[in-house]
């Protein structure tokens, strides 16, 4: 099954569907995507997300602050909890660290972080981790706070193999966005190359990051199929098969999504 495992469904670009999501989601639908992960990301945003989750049988959702959103108020360990509950929550986050556009605010980042990973490892689930210009921090805030038998996922990932095999060191998957369809992203491609593929994801980080050959447009849950194909190529593997195997990754990473 293919699974956009990293989606922002309250922030989608829906001027090609006259501001209907129904449409978006039906279009992910006939491109294939069987489910999709709509990625919490501020205190302000979780009702919505939630919200989303319910409304969609294929939608789940994950609650957290980003690393960008500390300043608009952080989320208490006891809150993260008790979002947790909620029978479509299947992770905490997107979480992390951002030193590339907020260095200023990195321990405030490294507060929140550290919140996400003890109330993911005390309620049994994994965290999504963003990380940008963080490298070891992050990999270090893991080891220190995380729990590795629930672990997680480093989304979008844009970072080197050594962190990647460090993550992987510590049960953690590797999750590819369009980036790694881009000109510049040969690094990345050998990255893609290296992940064992019982331990990788793929996803849109919709609407942003659009795959070739969609570039510069508004990304949307339907072109993880287009991530999927290149990826499924750098693997060798025909794209039914890769997408079995990361569905069934993404199943076994988020436990509560099976069982919906």
């Amino acid at each position: 099954m293919l699974v956009d495992s990293h989606c922002h469904l309250d922030r989608l670009k829906l001027d090609k569907y006259e501001g209907n999501l129904d449409a978006a989601v039906e279009a992910a639908r006939q491109a294939g995507v069987g489910q999709m992960l709509c990625v919490g990301i501020s205190v302000e945003n979780r009702e919505q997300v939630v919200a989303l989750a319910e409304r969609y049988d294929e939608v789940v959702a994950s609650v957290g602050v980003h690393p960008l959103d500390v300043d608009k108020g952080l989320a208490a360990e006891a809150q993260l909890l008790q979002w947790a509950q909620h029978p479509k929550v299947v992770a905490l986050g997107e979480t992390g660290l951002d030193y590339y556009y907020s260095d200023e605010s990195r321990e405030l980042q490294q507060e929140s972080f550290a919140v996400h990973l003890r109330a993911a490892g005390e309620a049994g689930l994994p965290v999504i981790v963003h990380t940008r210009d963080a490298r070891q921090d992050t990999l270090d805030m893991i080891r220190e706070h995380g729990n590795p038998e629930h672990a997680g996922v480093l989304h979008c990932f844009t970072e080197s193999w050594e962190m990647a095999r460090a993550a992987l060191d510590m049960n953690y998957y590797i999750s590819l966005s369009g980036i790694v369809t881009f000109k510049n992203a040969e690094e990345l491609r050998e990255v893609a190359r290296l992940v064992p593929l019982e331990r990788l994801l793929v996803e849109t980080d919709s609407p942003y990051l659009a795959p070739v050959p969609f570039r510069g447009k508004p990304n949307e849950p339907a072109f993880v199929r287009e991530v999927a194909q290149f990826v499924a190529v750098l693997k060798g593997l025909d794209y039914h098969s890769f997408c079995e195997a990361t569905g069934e990754n993404f199943r076994r990473l988020f436990p509560k999504a099976a069982g919906l």
